[in-house]
C-alpha cells in the first residue's frame, strides 16, 4: 500500500488494530491466512508495502542530495499534505458510497505513473527539487481517496468475528514491510542507485491491483443504510465533534503531527546525513529500526485491557517525549537507532489506541468518513508542521529543533489526557458501539 511519498511514514497507524484481549490473537489472526480474498489481498499489500517503503527511503536520500535546507524537505511535505486537505473527506464519502476496489486500482495505477517518471528523472540525472514536490502533490491527491477506501476494505474480506484479527494482521504486515524496504533500498541505492529503488516500486503495485482486482464487491446493505452511506461529509465531522473521547484522540493525532512527525521523518535524512555524518545504507537501517518499534508497538497494542487504555497512553507520551530528546543529544548510530526504536513504539501505541477508541465508536454508516477525519488530523496538519519545524530547524540547528518539538508534544499530550480522563477506560455507548457492519463472505 502506498501513500504519498512525501510522508507515508505513519500512514499505517490510521489504521490500527482494534482488538484489546489476548487470549487467542495469534490463533485466530493466522487462521485468516487460508486461502481466500484477505489471503490474497494480504500478499499483494506486502509486497506492495515493501515497494513504497523502498521509495521513501530512496526520496529522502535524493532530497538530501539536491539541498542542505531542511525547510526544502518541508516543501515536499506541504505539497503532499495540500490535496489531502482539500480532497480526504470527499475521500471518505467516496469510500462509503462507491466500490472501493475500483477507487484503489485508480489510485495505485496513478502512483504507478508517479513513481516511474522520479525513477526516470533521476536516471538521466535531469531531477530538480520541483519534480519532487509536483510528484509529492499529486501523490497528495491520490492518497486522499485512498487512505478512506483502504480504511473500510479490510472489515469486507472477513467475517464479522474476524475484524479485528485481521486489521491486526493487515498493520503488522505494513509494520513488517518498514522493517524490510528501508533496509533493502539502502542496499540498493548505494549499489545500482536511487533511481532502481523507484523502478521497484513502480512494479510492486502490480501484485497488489491484482489482488484488488480478484476481490468479492461490498454487499448492498439496506435502503436505509445505503441512504445514510449517500449523506454528506459533514456528518462525520458532527459525529467526532459530539463525542467527547473522539475529539480527544482527533487531538492527540494532530498534537503528534504538529510536534513529532516533522523531526522523526521530513528531517531523518538531513539528520542522518548532516548530524550523524552516515550515508544511505545507515538512512535504510535507521529507518528500519523505527519500523521494529513499531512492529513492538503494535504486538503490545492488542495486549493492552481497556481499564489501561488512559495510562498506556500517558506512559506512550513520556517515553516518546524523552526519546525524541535523547535523538537531540547523541551522536552516533547505535544510540539514534535504539532512540528511534523507543519513539516509534510509543507513536504506534498511541496511534493504535486513539483510532481503536474512535473506531469503537462509530457509526457503521459513517465508518469511511470518520476514518478521513482521523486521516485529516494528521495529513491536513502536515503541510503546516513540515514547514513549521523544517524552519525552525533551519533557524536554531536540528538538534534543539528536536529537543523543543518533543517538549512542547509531551505538554500538549499530556493536556489532552488529562482533560479526556477516565472516559477513554469506558466502553462506548450501545448506540455507537458498532465500528463495523461487514457481510458474512466465504473464502473465493
Amino acid at each position: 500500500m502506498s501513500g504519498p511519498i512525501a510522508a507515508p511514514s505513519f500512514t499505517a497507524y490510521l489504521l490500527p488494530p482494534m482488538k484489546t484481549g489476548n487470549s487467542s490473537w495469534g490463533r485466530e489472526t493466522f487462521a485468516l491466512l487460508r486461502a481466500g480474498p484477505f489471503r490474497r489481498y494480504i500478499i499483494g499489500s506486502s509486497i506492495s508495502d515493501s515497494g513504497t517503503w523502498m521509495q521513501i527511503m530512496a526520496q529522502g536520500w535524493v532530497m538530501s542530495t539536491l539541498t542542505n535546507k531542511a525547510i526544502m524537505l518541508g516543501l515536499v511535505q506541504f505539497a503532499a499534505g495540500v490535496p489531502m486537505i482539500f480532497l480526504t473527506m470527499f475521500g471518505g464519502s467516496a469510500a462509503d458510497r462507491f466500490d472501493k476496489r475500483r477507487i484503489l486500482v485508480g489510485t495505485q495505477i496513478a502512483q504507478i505513473i508517479l513513481a516511474a517518471i522520479l525513477g526516470f528523472l533521476i536516471l538521466s540525472g535531469r531531477v530538480q527539487i520541483w519534480h519532487i514536490i509536483v510528484v509529492a502533490g499529486l501523490l497528495g491527491v491520490a492518497f486522499a481517496f485512498e487512505h478512506p477506501s483502504l480504511s473500510a476494505l479490510v472489515p469486507e474480506l472477513v467475517r464479522r468475528e474476524e475484524i479485528a484479527s485481521a486489521v491486526a494482521l493487515d498493520r503488522a504486515v505494513f509494520h513488517c514491510s518498514r522493517l524490510v524496504g528501508p533496509s533493502v533500498a539502502g542496499l540498493v541505492v548505494a549499489a545500482f542507485g536511487a533511481a532502481m529503488a523507484f523502478f521497484i516500486n513502480a512494479f510492486s503495485f502490480v501484485a497488489l491491483i491484482i489482488a484488488l482486482l480478484s476481490l468479492p464487491a461490498r454487499v448492498p446493505g439496506s435502503k436505509e443504510e445505503e441512504a445514510m452511506r449517500a449523506s454528506g461529509f459533514k456528518d462525520g465531522f458532527r459525529y467526532v465533534r459530539s463525542d467527547k473521547p473522539s475529539l480527544a484522540m482527533v487531538g492527540m493525532i494532530a498534537v503528534m503531527t504538529l510536534c513529532i512527525f516533522p523531526t522523526v521523518s521530513v528531517m531523518m535524512p538531513l539528520y542522518v546525513r548532516d548530524v550523524l555524518k552516515l550515508g544511505p545504507d545507515k538512512l535504510g537501517f535507521i529507518m528500519a529500526a523505527s519500523a521494529v518499534g513499531s512492529v513492538i508497538g503494535a504486538i503490545f497494542l492488542i495486549m493492552i485491557p481497556r481499564a489501561r487504555r488512559g495510562a498506556s497512553m500517558m506512559l506512550a507520551t513520556a517515553a516518546v517525549t524523552c526519546s525524541v530528546v535523547a535523538l537531540s543529544r547523541v551522536n552516533g548510530f547505535p544510540p539514534a537507532a535504539a532512540a528511534l526504536v523507543v519513539t516509534s513504539l510509543g507513536l504506534s501505541l498511541i496511534f493504535g489506541l486513539s483510532n481503536t477508541i474512535v473506531q469503537e465508536r462509530a457509526p457503521s454508516h459513517l465508518r469511511g468518513r470518520v476514518s478521513a477525519v482521523m486521516g485529516l488530523s494528521f495529513f491536513g496538519l502536515l503541510p503546516v508542521s513540515g514547514l513549521g519545524v523544517t524552519s525552525l530547524a533551519d533557524a536554531i540547528g536540528m538538534r534543539t529543533a528536536l529537543a523543543a518539538s518533543a517538549v512542547f508534544y509531551g505538554i500538549g499530550s499530556l493536556a489532552i489526557l488529562i482533560w479526556i480522563g477516565a472516559r477513554l477506560n469506558q466502553a462506548p455507548e450501545p448506540a455507537a458501539a458498532f465500528a463495523v457492519v461487514a457481510p458474512e463472505v466465504a473464502p473465493v
